[in-house]
């Protein structure tokens, strides 16, 4: 439950800034589609290094 809440913190938090933009007409500070990909991946490749890690030193 704890990544469900820290998504919608993460959302909620992005749409503020993303009005906040908006109102004051600046670009939004968001990088071009393939870096958030890159970010993604990066996360992914995070987590599953932590799903690895207890896999392999599970007593």
């Amino acid at each position: 439950m704890s990544f469900l809440k820290d998504a919608g913190m993460a959302l909620l938090g992005g749409w503020i800034i993303g009005v906040v933009f908006g109102w004051l007409k600046l670009p939004a500070p968001v990088p071009p589609l393939m870096g958030l990909i890159g970010a993604g991946g990066i996360l992914l490749g995070g987590y599953c290094y932590g799903l690895l890690l207890q896999l392999l030193t599970k007593p």
